[in-house]
């Protein structure tokens, strides 16, 4: 088996549509796997997509057609000898000619394609065109053909398999990708090749691992095959009938693989040989990790669970919806994808869900999350929006689902199919009865054809027909079964109004924040910078974005004037929202067994729901879900209309401890102090009364609540903060130079809520350790703040923008 990529010399032109003067008869170097967008950025040919309005001055690519063109190398085909053309993804509407003879065309980004070039390929130079096709318009034509069906925004993005948020979402840009955008190469064999493998790993109870690898291969010649597998020192081979073959293998006393939190996540290397005539003629690697996953879906006295068992342990998912780690997918390292996934486990997040309109993740994406146990729930590729059932893009949908199912069975992250994102609910709520007036809207997928194709070919996984999803004749936004979006919240009420369901699992909630400000003001040049500045407002996506920031800002935060303070409260309120929804939803494990955050991660940089930025920085938000999902939880709800001290305990140790409570005036004075004992079995949720002087203040406008216990704390207040007589500037503060940047030393002279040092605005790789933390009058935090900077003036990490709480937001009201 020969493999050859042919990623070097590619030329790139413009061949159709409103081209620019600067762009039409150029031809530029194209790298691939690459795109359009980043050739012509590299050749200087366009302005940088993300900066300011350039995303509206690009919009003319959405109707461009371009031309990749190669010359390569290489010899005729021999005899009795097979040779393709191999391309991993095209994205999306290709035609592809070798040699002046058309092999094929294209129009599915999600799926690989292979072209036969046996009667193609000369001795010597080959010309290799892949000519593509504006996206939209084709999407449009099918539409035109195949009848409108609704969707949430305005392009066609249903009628197409393309990654849908390429035409743009609610935090992501309009800019609308072409290109080579996976490996593409030569392959020639005599023999036979493994076309797949599919690797079904289970353990049984007595700790036997178990490998049953199917194969599908591709043969140049009748002869005998056998195909051998090798995994934790065993080697078992079969004999492959006709074009299949399976051989299973059995490793005793096989260490488990667990989710992070749970355990250690151990990878066996997986070796798959395929024989002809007792030569070894191709060969495929797989790392595997043996597990049992589950999901519990039976009827209990609630209604219906949706709860992950893993190894035979109920697990409570915490995690965030995973977008696209960038708008252009081929700037996506495996690096970047480290440290992305390793900002989640930070964050003490076990889960990611991969969201139906973005892409099937990279191998590398789910070979970072085997390596360090975090679960990966996988949506099939349908996002708010109604499908069309007939051809042609059922068989792409058929083609696609088959392909990915069967590439990611070997990685034990992945943990979860699901058949779409918000479409049933669409169906049941959007108002698409109407306007669909019959027709087909991706039922038949979700219920029939999806389930099928999981079932043949991944039995070892879960299926779910969408997200959120009830059983039966439920509303499938119900919360006493299945999964929940609780999307009220943000849209239309306060986040106070999380309390107001319960669900089994929610799998979507969240509430928007800018980005941080080194971020923002790298790609917004606007002068003056306000929240309805052209630039500003093009990267805020959401309808009525800034309307529900300020909305929801407003029972909360006192409202700023300037627009530094208001970048602030709005970072700090998203935080405070989110985390509000994560610790009611943790407070009622094992009812509630799962709090997936949208999202974790933007695609650029923009004012969106995400905890990470699109330059890779933290934002408030996402210190307070690394406080909210922390292992060990303290935090007051109501109860039966009386405020209860919650205490959860997701670890796998017994949480004994005493619980120190005090009624504090804001100056310090201990008014009230009880000490109560905690015991908390491991993986479990308790509830202690609290004294009653302890939660009737005599001043709500000037105490506090402070619980504590040696790994634990929480600060419960009487009032919401624009009511408080907070201290408008509580803190001191002293800065050390140490090894790895800064110590900021901060001590509260009065009660100071959510302390943080906002470290990017002096530095542009500053990081800070940790953030909003909550200190009592007379208690100390040091912040560390790691930058490479050398010429940070110390005295800037205290300045009044830097060294922020949500004090110093009363302090800039006066």
């Amino acid at each position: 088996m020969i493999r050859t990529t042919l990623h070097d010399g590619w030329r790139l032109s413009a061949v159709g549509g409103p081209i620019p003067a600067a762009v039409a008869d150029r031809e530029v170097p194209a790298a691939v796997p690459g795109s359009t967008h980043l050739d012509l950025l590299a050749a200087g040919l366009i302005p940088e997509p993300y900066l300011d309005t350039n995303e509206t001055e690009l919009a003319w690519a959405h109707r461009a057609d371009w031309r990749y063109a190669l010359t390569f190398d290489a010899e005729a085909a021999k005899p009795g000898e097979k040779v393709e053309l191999a391309f991993d993804g095209l994205d999306t509407v290709a035609t592809v000619e070798l040699n002046g003879h058309v092999l094929g065309s294209t129009a599915n980004m999600f799926r690989s394609y292979r072209f036969d070039v046996r009667d193609h390929l000369v001795d010597g130079a080959n010309d290799l065109v892949v000519t593509f096709r504006s996206a939209l318009s084709h999407a449009e034509e099918q539409e035109a053909a195949l009848g409108h069906r609704p969707r949430a925004y305005p392009h066609p993005m249903n009628a197409v398999r393309k990654m849908a948020c390429s035409f743009g979402w609610d935090w992501g840009p309009d800019l609308q990708t072409a290109g080579i955008w996976k490996p593409v190469r030569l392959e020639r064999w005599t023999e036979a090749r493994l076309h797949r493998v599919r690797p079904l790993v289970t353990v049984d109870g007595n700790g036997v691992g178990r490998v049953e690898v199917h194969v599908e291969v591709d043969r140049a010649r009748d002869a005998e095959l056998t195909v051998v597998a090798s995994v934790g020192g065993v080697e078992r081979g079969a004999r492959v009938e006709g074009d299949t073959g399976v051989v299973t293998v059995e490793v005793p006393d096989v260490d488990l693989w667990w989710p992070v939190g749970y355990g250690d996540h151990p990878l066996y290397d997986l070796r798959v040989v395929l024989r002809a005539d007792g030569e070894d003629v191709d060969r495929a690697d797989r790392r595997v990790g043996f597990r049992t996953i589950t999901v519990d879906t039976a009827p209990d006295e609630v209604g219906a669970p949706f709860t992950f068992v893993v190894n035979g342990k109920p697990v409570f998912a915490k995690g965030a919806n995973w977008i696209p780690d960038d708008h252009f997918l081929t700037r996506i390292t495996r690096d970047r994808l480290v440290r992305r996934v390793e900002q989640a486990i930070d964050a003490n997040m076990n889960m990611l869900r991969i969201w139906g309109g973005g892409i099937y993740e990279t191998e590398d994406f789910y070979d970072v999350c085997d390596e360090r146990g975090v679960l990966v729930w996988q949506d099939f590729l349908f996002a708010c929006a109604a499908y069309s059932e007939e051809s042609p893009l059922r068989e792409e949908v058929e083609a696609e689902a088959r392909e990915n199912v069967a590439r990611l069975t070997s990685h034990p992250s992945l943990a979860l199919w699901n058949g779409n994102n918000e479409n049933l609910w669409g169906f049941h709520d959007w108002q698409w009865q109407e306007s669909l007036d019959g027709r087909t809207w991706g039922r038949g997928y979700y219920e029939e054809l999806l389930p099928a194709i999981v079932a043949e070919l991944d039995p070892t996984r879960h299926y779910s027909p969408g997200s959120p999803y009830s059983p039966g004749d439920l509303h499938p936004n119900e919360d006493t079964h299945g999964t929940r979006h609780e999307w009220e919240v943000w849209n239309r009420v306060d986040y106070t109004h999380y309390r107001d369901h319960t669900p089994r699992f929610c799998s979507e909630f969240g509430f928007q924040g800018p980005p941080t400000w080194a971020t923002l003001t790298r790609w917004v040049h606007d002068e003056p910078m306000t929240p309805t500045s052209p630039a500003f407002l093009l990267h805020q996506k959401a309808d009525d974005g800034n309307g529900k920031l300020d909305r929801g800002l407003a029972p909360h935060l006192p409202a700023p004037e300037a627009f530094e303070d208001w970048h602030w409260a709005t970072q700090l309120n998203q935080a405070r929202a989110v985390a509000f929804g994560v610790e009611h939803f943790r407070s009622h494990w094992p009812r509630t067994a799962g709090a997936l955050v949208w999202q974790l991660n933007d695609c650029w940089p923009v004012t969106s729901w995400a905890a990470i930025d699109g330059d890779e920085r933290p934002k408030p938000l996402y210190y307070a879900l690394r406080h909210a999902f922390a292992p060990r939880l303290l935090t007051v709800q109501p109860r039966d209309g009386v405020d209860a001290l919650i205490a959860v305990n997701d670890t796998d140790e017994v949480w004994t401890s005493d619980v120190t409570l005090e009624r504090q005036t804001f100056a310090g004075d201990v008014l009230a102090a009880a000490k109560l004992p905690l015991d908390v079995p491991a993986r479990s949720v308790a509830q202690l009364e609290l004294p009653a002087d302890l939660v009737a203040p005599a001043d709500p406008k000037g105490e506090v609540l402070v619980v504590s216990t040696a790994d634990a704390r929480t600060a419960h207040l009487f009032l919401e903060d624009v009511e408080l007589a907070y201290d408008p500037a509580p803190l001191t503060a002293e800065v050390r130079r140490v090894s790895e940047g800064y110590r900021v030393d901060v001590t509260a002279t009065s009660f100071a809520r959510d302390v943080a040092v906002l470290a990017d605005r002096v530095a542009e790789d500053a990081v800070t350790d940790d953030a909003l933390i909550t200190l009592a009058a007379g208690e100390s935090h040091s912040f560390l703040v790691r930058t490479a900077a050398e010429s940070v003036d110390p005295a800037a990490l205290t300045d009044r923008l830097v060294l922020r709480s949500a004090n110093s937001l009363s302090a800039a009201r006066t």
